[in-house]
């Protein structure tokens, strides 16, 4: 039996973005609202009962928010063009070093429904 716990986030970002429709809106600076979560899996440890302390994740998670919360994307270095597929794989390559239980990545954007996962 495996169990999967999880951590949410959010960052405040803006970007741009070179795109086919909507080409003026894109390719001007703009920012949002972007949610994150990460999701551990694994069997828990026998002492702990935890797959992982969630106390130690969201450590983990600061740093990488420290990265990303109120900058402009397109100047972060190893992301590329800041599309939500490269935002989960932006945070899975950050964290799967310190968290190697990561199992899955999902960014999204309330404001418009938008939504993307990364998995292993």
């Amino acid at each position: 039996m495996s169990y999967t716990i999880s951590q949410k986030f959010f960052f405040d970002a803006a970007h741009t973005l070179k795109r086919e429709i909507e080409v003026d809106s894109s390719r001007r600076v703009h920012g949002h609202t972007y949610n994150a979560e990460v999701f551990l899996s694994g069997q828990p440890d026998p002492d702990s009962g935890m797959v992982m302390d969630l106390a130690l994740v969201r450590l983990e998670i600061e740093q990488l928010r420290q990265l990303l919360d109120h900058h402009l994307l397109d100047d972060v270095p190893g992301l590329g063009p800041a599309t939500m597929e490269n935002l989960c794989r932006f945070i899975a390559g950050k964290l799967q070093p310190r968290l190697p239980a990561l199992s899955s990545v999902r960014v999204w954007r309330e404001s418009v429904g938008d939504s993307c996962m990364w998995s292993l």
